[in-house]
């Protein structure tokens, strides 16, 4: 059977004792290094979604800036493309106005050399005549 004497009231004690030291010595410092880390844990994760925030603005920043220039260079471009095609039709259409001065400067010396060409003929009409009444009379 189980006795109950001082032994019992002793071992108690030294329980008591142990843990009271183990306490001390042991749980309370582990508990406090457990907490110690915790903290440094959420202070870690708060600071890594710190800099998350930061990079997804940063990036959403950079985002709608990339989207500004293109919007600016789309318009820069159409500018451009706007002041080349006027400047070609400038172009066509100036070298359009000297081809039609060119040809109307070469029909009028064709119409010319034609004139002379004509008026010559005519002066000579007379004796190229008497010399084919000549020659077909005898």
């Amino acid at each position: 059977m189980i006795n109950l004497d001082f032994t019992l009231l002793i071992q108690l004690v030294n329980f008591l004792v142990t843990l009271l030291v183990l306490n001390a010595l042991l749980i309370r410092p582990i508990r406090e290094i457990i907490k110690q880390r915790a903290d440094k844990m959420s202070g870690l994760v708060g600071d890594t979604e710190g800099f998350l925030d930061a990079a997804n603005q940063k990036l959403s920043n950079y985002e709608t800036a990339l989207s500004e220039a293109r919007r600016n260079a789309s318009a820069v471009r159409d500018a451009q493309k706007e002041q080349g095609l006027a400047r070609e039709q400038e172009l066509v259409t100036a070298a359009s106005e000297e081809a039609q001065a060119i040809l109307q400067a070469s029909r009028k010396q064709v119409a010319k050399d034609v004139q002379e060409a004509m008026e010559t003929l005519k002066g000579q009409v007379g004796a190229l005549a008497e010399k084919a009444t000549a020659k077909v009379l005898g």
